[in-house]
């Protein structure tokens, strides 16, 4: 018979690479939220669970459930040999530790293949992670990095992740550069998977004695951050990075690549094109349609983006505050680092 995991026993074992979680429920539930790290092996493809939906509202739960065996019984070979194929140990879960994963639990089970149940499914995990982000102290210190647009804050903070320094990034946590062209060529993700992912990260670098993250406001698209972190990140520690222009406009072409992007670009630009002087905001939409991408960079961020951060940036004015300035990222990489290595004690990561 299988045996329930709780979730406090789960967030013991979940960082181990030999506990695999097994998310049972259906792809377009998998697909909007899931616990970061499991693999979906539906017990019912979407179609079906909206079949036996129907059956279960509309004739009777018996006929429902039967319904279910039947569709669960055709299919069950294939099913087990894709759990047979997982050599780790594996933890089943569906929305609420109910009928799928007991069924699927129970039937790897009496196939010989021991499998635990998440108890309370993924709707406790959910509330789990909102209660956690909502209480939980963040210990280590926020190292935030401010810069105007294009500075290229992303890219350095990835860097720095690659050498092994604490690095929380929120923009790829969130799928979503942050402006109003922030989701261009990329996946954004929804708050579910971004607070999942978010305390991920959080519980990963609870030990270290700094974070390092980009000055993001309360939202990043579509998703918000928490209460906790936006009052780590307004008493931490505070590096304003400065960038020449020309780096600024290579470094956002390089990224947003709107020869790739261009009706994208141009229907992002109508959003805010009403809040930008009217000459001006012609001359950038006549850019983009041109495909003059280079001037209508500059003209955006001269006329919005850059009086914008100014007005953002005034509520950090603090003596703890640090400008450096800088003409590549490579050179920002290593004033990052003499800071980091002045203020904690050491250049590794903490």
């Amino acid at each position: 018979m299988f045996q329930d995991l709780t979730l406090e026993e789960w967030a013991e074992q979940h960082r181990t690479k030999d506990l695999v979680m097994i998310d049972v429920r259906s792809p377009s539930e998998y697909a909007e939220a899931t616990i970061p790290g499991s693999i979906n092996i539906p017990i019912f493809e979407d179609d079906e669970r909206a079949e036996i939906g129907i059956l279960y509202k509309q004739v009777s739960v018996q006929a429902a459930k039967d319904r279910g065996l039947e569709i669960v019984s055709a299919k069950l070979p294939e099913f087990i040999k894709k759990f047979a194929a997982i050599p780790q140990r594996k933890a089943v879960f569906c929305w609420r530790g109910g009928m799928r994963s007991r069924t699927t639990a129970t039937v790897l089970s009496l196939m010989g293949i021991s499998a635990y149940r998440l108890a309370g499914g993924y709707r406790a995990y959910r509330q789990w992670v909102v209660q956690t982000l909502g209480e939980a102290p963040i210990e280590p210190e926020a190292c935030v990095i401010h810069g105007n647009t294009g500075s290229g804050k992303t890219a350095l903070l990835r860097k720095l992740q690659e050498k092994g320094y604490p690095v929380l990034d929120l923009e790829g946590l969130a799928g979503h550069r942050g402006s109003i062209f922030g989701q261009i060529g990329l996946k954004a993700n929804n708050q579910k998977t971004f607070d999942s992912l978010l305390l991920e990260e959080l519980m990963t670098h609870k030990e270290s004695g700094y974070l390092l993250m980009e000055a993001e406001s309360r939202r990043i698209g579509k998703v918000a951050l928490p209460d906790s972190l936006m009052f780590k990140k307004e008493s931490g520690y505070h590096i304003f990075l400065q960038m020449p222009l020309e780096s600024r406009i290579r470094t956002i072409l390089e990224d947003y690549r709107p020869e790739e992007h261009q009706e994208e670009c141009i229907h992002a630009f109508h959003q805010i094109k009403s809040r930008i002087h009217t000459p001006v905001a012609n001359e950038i939409e006549m850019c983009l349609s041109e495909a003059r991408y280079g001037r209508a960079v500059e003209l955006l961020l001269e006329y919005y983006y850059d009086p914008r951060y100014a007005h953002s940036t005034e509520q950090y004015e603090l003596e703890s505050a640090v400008n450096i300035e800088a003409s590549s990222l490579e050179e920002a990489v290593e004033r990052i680092e003499q800071l980091l290595a002045e203020r904690y004690g050491t250049a590794a990561a903490g």
